[in-house]
């Protein structure tokens, strides 16, 4: 890969973190007018028509095979629905966003664990004590001197299992990758994603729905929500797990909890305690601990291009 492709991955990946890690301000700002199931399902809906648009722009369409409707069905069970699911309602309690997005930001943590379980890769020494750091960096954001929490425990085991969810999403996404491209896995599962979210709209959510008289704050966030955090984030991120593959590119993921808490402070006023602080570092680096392996290589494969480039 030449210098000047490299740097425009490496851009595509920071943007795609910014969107995502902003996803969790927008998603503070349209709860403050719908519920959790609402803000799902009309994402959802929004996000999968721009898909299909763009589909049919860029011809990327492939037709499903029967065998594999059982699994899209199943991937997206687990995520959408699971995943939004705990996310949304953990985020809708006293959660803040850099909290969220720092939990949410565990996953590269914990998916090795189902991968092992799943296709028996080993797990390393760093693997384990990656968890058990990051893990110790959630209990020093969400707990105060006193040992009283500072954030809801519910909302927080809420989040968790948005962040177990994804890893058995990573489960089956393997199982459609070789066989399908991006638009087309995530065209599909958000669409089914969304006929999962609406009979639980329409049941739980839709009275409060029609009640609620949209303006300019509100329908901002939500269009910022589908078109940048659950669509364009995606399309970014497709070149860069393409160039890099998709562990070196879960590095990147260790971005979005700094981008919430930069955002939140700007934008929702959010306080960072020194708390907050320490444990989204310490986080920080429990995931890396789990990365280091591939952060060596990425620094030895760079090293060594630009000692051929100099031969």
């Amino acid at each position: 890969m030449s210098s000047k492709k490299l740097y425009i991955t490496y851009a595509f990946a920071i943007l795609s973190m910014v969107c995502w890690g902003l996803s969790f301000v927008w998603i503070k700002i349209v709860y403050l007018y719908y519920h959790p199931l609402t803000t799902i399902f009309l994402r959802l809906v929004i996000s999968s028509v721009l898909l299909f648009i763009i589909v049919k722009i860029l011809k990327k369409s492939q037709k499903v095979h029967k065998s594999d409707y059982k699994t899209f069905l199943i991937l997206a069970f687990i995520e959408p629905l699971c995943y939004f699911l705990g996310e949304s309602y953990g985020l809708s309690m006293n959660v803040s966003s850099t909290v969220a997005s720092v939990i949410i930001a565990t996953i590269p943590v914990f998916t090795p664990i189902a991968a092992y379980f799943a296709f028996k890769e080993k797990l390393s020494p760093l693997n384990y004590f990656g968890l058990f750091i990051s893990f110790i960096g959630v209990l020093t954001m969400v707990i105060n001197n006193d040992f009283s929490f500072s954030a809801d425990p519910f909302g927080v085991l809420l989040l968790f299992f948005a962040v177990f969810s994804a890893m058995f999403y990573a489960v089956y996404i393997k199982k459609l990758a070789h066989k399908y491209n991006v638009f087309t896995i995530l065209s599909i599962q958000n669409l089914i994603g969304a006929i999962y979210f609406l009979p639980l709209f329409l049941i739980f959510d839709f009275t409060h729905f029609i009640t609620i008289k949209p303006n300019v704050e509100l329908i901002t966030a939500l269009l910022q929500l589908s078109i940048f955090a659950s669509t364009l984030a995606f399309l970014l991120f497709i070149p860069v797990v393409r160039d890099l593959g998709v562990t070196k590119a879960n590095i990147f993921t260790n971005f979005i909890p700094i981008f919430t808490a930069i955002f939140s402070y700007i934008i929702l006023s959010e306080v960072l305690t020194f708390n907050k602080i320490v444990g989204m570092l310490i986080v920080i680096s429990g995931v890396l601990l789990t990365q280091v392996g591939n952060i060596i290589n990425i620094g030895k494969n760079y090293l060594n291009k630009r000692e051929k480039r100099r031969r």
